[in-house]
């Protein structure tokens, strides 16, 4: 099932993706829901960003060939940071191209979506707290991620995390392909199941520390490729089983 948040006539609601129409749906997705029947065209809805998170919580430095490209050594434990929830936008939403940087990079990513409250999740049990999964970008500021060690403003700065198009719900994430593509032309190609640590070991360590709530979002890494972006640039991160999350870079006003 494919769970899309959009707005229409000033209206925002969640509906079930079918073909090319959405199903309007009661209430949220989080909980027990019914379909309502009305049927709103694709074409005439924006599409928003799926879900509205509290937290984002990134996972660096999963996949073994990214981490070497950056001269990086596999991490011991998953390397995790924060993403704000100011960072977040949805398909088509412009990325603005943050002052304060002369290298903004594009960073693919599998994006898991939480479905409810959960801590201390054991591992047998990590699939029944996920909603599903979306595309992400965990764009970012390389040059200020260098200089300032911290990464707080590296990667979360606002728009830095494009999410979308709509939320899978009936997906087997351990073996997908991965792809970004600027201006038409493959920069990153993937594979989820190149990931050094699987979903089920990130949500157990993340969740040994902290409480995810549902709308939630944890990224599981980027795979070898990343490079820059410019002012004037579309972006592209295609999931296999998911579709493809498309935003352009502007200069920031």
């Amino acid at each position: 099932m494919r769970i899309a948040r959009f707005s229409i006539d000033g209206n925002v609601g969640f509906g079930v993706l079918e073909r090319d129409e959405l199903d309007v749906i009661k209430g949220h997705p989080f909980a027990e829901f019914e379909r309502s029947g009305q049927k709103v065209p694709l074409d005439k809805v924006r599409l928003l960003p799926p879900v509205l998170p509290n937290k984002v919580v990134g996972v660096g430095r999963n996949y073994a060939e990214h981490a070497a490209e950056l001269g990086n050594e596999v991490p011991e434990a998953p390397v995790t940071f924060f993403k704000p929830s100011t960072s977040v936008i949805g398909p088509g939403d412009p990325i603005a191209y943050p002052s304060f940087s002369q290298e903004v990079h594009h960073e693919a990513e599998l994006a898991v979506v939480i479905g409810r409250m959960c801590r201390e999740v054991p591992r047998e049990r990590v699939k029944d707290v996920i909603l599903g999964y979306t595309c992400a970008n965990d764009v970012t500021a390389r040059d200020v991620q260098r200089r300032e060690k911290q990464w707080a403003r590296a990667k979360g700065f606002d728009g830095s995390c494009p999410l979308g198009p709509w939320v899978e719900t009936d997906l087997d994430p351990s073996d997908l392909t991965i792809q970004c593509t600027v201006n038409g032309e493959q920069r990153q190609l993937g594979r989820t199941g190149d990931m050094i640590r699987p979903i089920e070991d990130l949500i157990v360590h993340i969740t040994e520390a902290m409480t995810l709530l549902p709308g939630d979002v944890v990224l599981t890494g980027t795979p070898a490729g990343v490079g820059p972006l410019n002012v004037g640039d579309t972006v592209a991160v295609t999931i296999e089983g998911i579709g493809t999350l498309t935003n352009k870079v502007i200069k920031r006003g």
